[in-house]
């Protein structure tokens, strides 16, 4: 008799941690490859609301931006941020800040692509002669000081507004050049 409960005690205990095992595949998702059928598509880290400040000395050039999310991703080497709040400040310039609800960093910062409701300000909140532009996409070039995008662009400066479709701003030479559907409205 103490034989057989001792078999039962093992049967029962064999059924069960088969029964545990098949609960957990079950509940457990299996690992699906990205896109491109790559195993490493996660972030290799993530940060939340991070800041960044970056100098150069020589030139007093100040490169600044908040976000509320910034994830890394190394097998592509690019960094993508939400809610992003750049701002550009040289002596004698005035301040060049941009917003984006997505921006994605490659080739170590010296591209930066914006996507969703951006908007590009050139001046100081309190100067009425400040520069307000707004798009859907853009791409920053810092070390040249350059703005590009392909998509319709409104501009607003004092009582007129600009409306085009594709830009090319120059920071260093103050330059503007809308590329085609050009029109302007003074209020």
């Amino acid at each position: 008799m103490f034989r057989r409960s001792n078999f039962n005690f093992s049967f029962i205990a064999l059924i069960g941690l088969a029964a545990l095992a098949l609960w957990l595949d079950n509940i457990t998702e299996p690992f699906t490859p990205g896109v491109d059928n790559e195993p490493y598509q996660q972030p290799d880290y993530i940060v939340e609301n991070v800041s960044g400040l970056r100098m150069e000395h020589a030139q007093s050039i100040q490169h600044v931006f908040h976000a509320k999310k910034m994830l890394h991703f190394i097998n592509h080497d690019f960094t993508k941020l939400s809610d992003i709040h750049f701002m550009h400040l040289k002596p004698d310039t005035p301040p060049f800040r941009v917003s984006a609800n997505q921006a994605e960093i490659h080739n170590n910062g010296e591209d930066i692509y914006l996507a969703g409701d951006v908007n590009v300000i050139r001046g100081n909140d309190d100067d009425e002669k400040k520069i307000i532009m707004e798009t859907k996409t853009l791409h920053l070039i810092p070390g040249r000081e350059l703005v590009q995008t392909d998509q319709e662009v409104v501009i607003t400066r004092l009582n007129t507004t600009v409306h085009g479709t594709g830009l090319e701003f120059n920071n260093n030479t103050n330059k503007i050049e809308l590329l085609s559907r050009v029109r302007a409205v003074d209020r």
